[in-house]
């Protein structure tokens, strides 16, 4: 009996960002696969429940991709308590906020990935959350009579994630373990999308198979360098000077009307570039080593 011929998995990153079409559910892991989400911005994806924090979750909105955030943090770093578009689109309607918090996040996750309408959850309980969020239900525990909220469950349409290595099949690797919510996001999605650092060979894998995160990834990007400018343990930390660009721009769009600067940076770094080479080139091989985490 012959052997059954395994499919590889790898995308190239054109083929990968037809994944996301207008009005899709999509999660994005931490770190965020920042490679891909530029593809979102420059192909003008719109409409979309994007399942995210920080400041990923600020630039999508910033580009117009955003129209439901659902989100346990929305913080800008430096300073800043609340990511500058997020406020800004939160407060004039523009984006629908999903209020939660990272215990009921993940209670929405886990009921998608057991197929589950939902799952109880006691954070919340007494505050105002099913009040500013109606998805959330009170509810009464049948078997010892408690007060719980019902969270829905949380199904996304894609959920792309950034890790260190994957082999030609989908079995991921990261380095010192999965991001904060990753596996959350794989197991409650209908298809998960990972960028990767490089690709490595199979029987590497089988060398080492308890190092491996996630057997078996829907669709696999190589992408060197592919979370700048945010970290990827092993490879680079995070660039911070080019995050405090962005708030800067950010914020002054939002709080003083004037979105010069968040234009070009959208502008010079997300829609022109038209591959993740493309973006490395403007970014310059002297700032990329300066990251070298070791």
């Amino acid at each position: 009996m012959s052997a059954v011929e395994r499919t590889p998995r790898i995308l190239d990153e054109a083929d990968a960002a037809g994944w996301i079409e207008d009005g899709m559910t999509v999660a994005v892991g931490e770190p965020a696969p920042m490679a891909l989400l530029r593809h979102i911005i420059r192909r003008g994806v719109k409409n979309l429940t994007v399942v995210a924090s920080g400041l990923s979750l600020d630039l999508l909105i910033a580009a117009g991709c955003v129209a439901k955030a659902v989100s346990y943090y929305a913080g800008g770093g430096f300073g800043v308590a609340v990511a500058p578009s997020f406020r800004r689109a939160a407060e004039q309607g523009r984006v629908e906020v999903w209020e939660c918090e990272e215990g009921i996040l993940t209670a929405g996750l886990r009921a998608a990935a057991q197929d589950l309408p939902f799952l109880p959850w006691r954070g919340g309980v007494g505050t105002s959350l099913p009040e500013v969020n109606p998805d959330l239900k009170v509810m009464t525990d049948p078997i010892k009579g408690q007060t719980l909220l019902a969270v829905p469950a949380i199904t996304p349409d894609v959920s792309l994630l950034h890790a260190a290595t994957s082999d030609p099949y989908g079995n991921v690797q990261h380095f010192g373990g999965p991001g904060w919510l990753d596996l959350f996001l794989y197991r409650a999605a209908e298809r998960t999308l990972v960028q990767v650092e490089k690709i490595i060979a199979n029987e590497d894998v089988r060398a080492n198979p308890w190092a491996t995160t996630i057997a078996g990834a829907d669709g696999v990007v190589r992408m060197p360098y592919g979370a700048h400018p945010f970290y990827s343990r092993g490879y680079y930390i995070t660039d911070n000077a080019f995050l405090k660009t962005y708030v800067r721009a950010a914020t002054d769009a939002a709080q003083h009307d004037d979105p010069a600067g968040l234009d070009h940076f959208l502008n010079h770094y997300c829609r022109e570039p038209e591959t993740h080479a493309d973006y490395l080139e403007r970014i310059g091989i002297k700032r990329l080593l300066s990251l070298y985490e070791y």
